[in-house]
């Protein structure tokens, strides 16, 4: 593996890259002071790779786990296995293809691209993601990012702006994954749980676009921008009383909660499911450790599901969606490249409704 700026031999393009790039590079574990400004190489394409220039890099919580060394504490350790330092993160990328590595991708240059950030451990529709761009190698948060063509989806016609598209690969693919996962349709009700964060917020819209019965779990204070983004009823979450309030905004029960809290709620608001309805776990912000009466989910055919990320076919799903604006997603603030840092201390805060994007 190679970090930032490693030049390989690429295939000439139409499109003559420069020789360096700036590039915001994460050093080591640690806080927002392990992130440098660098000048650093442009990387090259190999043979199945495309250079992008990125117009847009969205912000995750991955980020700042991954820089915190959240994952691991045994050496250097990424979102799903090993990385090296330094780093480039940024694993939302939109833009333009520039340079390529193989004839048979010359007709991408110049195209307008959205890239999925997972590989994966096999060629299946439903594989699942073995490393993720920014994380287990370098990403968009620089002005070029080296990505598989395979890789690089096209979306020419997007009504989306670049600052847009770049919010979905992440938060709207761990969305939506949840979303189909929760078997969220037409007609069903679903509890979504921090929902006025970036994949809370992505499951509001996703599941509302379905034709589904919102009620959405956050801070009062948000409660407008949520209901904007979709949600029929907005469970104040600072009342204490969630489970409580969202009995009253479905009387009938829920057939799918997607829940990137967990913690408490799960054993608390188990009830609210109906028989057979699933619970959807991505995400652990209030506790990882739960504490349940399993007779309560084989009792009433409930399930509950573990849900990370996307797979290939729901990120062609995804795509679909952004090619036809389907869901415009809700950017809460952008950022020059050399302010990554104050883009991470600010998502830290969870100060935000939407996504927070870089734009080099």
């Amino acid at each position: 593996m190679t970090g930032p700026g490693a030049v390989s031999p690429g295939r000439p393009s139409p499109s003559t890259l420069p020789s360096s790039m700036r590039a915001m590079v994460t050093t080591r574990h640690g806080g927002l002071d392990a992130i440098e400004l660098r000048r650093v190489p442009v990387p090259g394409p190999r043979p199945g790779e495309v250079v992008v220039r990125v117009g847009a890099a969205g912000c995750n919580n991955t980020d700042i786990w991954t820089r915190e060394g959240a994952y691991g504490s045994d050496g250097a350790a990424g979102w799903l296995g090993p990385l090296d330092f330094p780093r480039i993160q940024g694993g939302d990328v939109a833009g333009t293809v520039v340079a390529v590595g193989d004839p048979a991708d010359e007709g991408l240059v110049g195209s307008r691209v959205l890239v999925d950030p997972a590989e994966y451990d096999g060629p299946e529709d439903d594989a699942r993601p073995a490393d993720v761009l920014g994380s287990e190698r370098d990403g968009g948060f620089a002005e070029h990012v080296v990505v598989p063509a395979t890789r690089a989806h096209r979306v020419d016609g997007s009504p989306l702006s670049d600052v847009e598209l770049a919010c979905l690969p992440i938060a709207y693919g761990t969305a939506l994954g949840m979303v189909e996962r929760g078997g969220v349709r037409e007609g069903t009700t679903v509890l979504v749980t921090g929902a006025s964060g970036g994949v809370g917020l992505a499951a509001v819209q996703l599941a509302r676009s379905l034709g589904a019965r919102v009620v959405a779990v956050c801070s009062g204070t948000k409660a407008d921008d949520v209901r904007a983004a979709g949600a029929d009823v907005v469970v104040d979450r600072s009342r204490g009383r969630v489970v409580q309030d969202a009995a009253v905004a479905a009387p009938g029960g829920v057939d799918a909660v997607v829940d990137v809290v967990a913690g408490p709620l799960v054993a608390e608001g188990l009830e609210l499911l109906r028989p057979g309805g699933r619970w959807v776990v991505a995400g652990a912000l209030d506790g990882w450790e739960v504490h349940l009466d399993v007779r309560r989910l084989y009792l009433a055919n409930r399930s509950l599901v573990g849900s990370t990320m996307h797979t290939p076919a729901i990120f062609d799903r995804l795509v679909a969606m952004a090619r036809s604006g389907r869901v415009r997603p809700v950017v809460a603030a952008t950022y020059a490249l050399e302010d990554v840092a104050q883009a991470q201390r600010d998502l830290a805060l969870r100060r935000h409704v939407g996504k927070l994007v870089v734009v080099p």
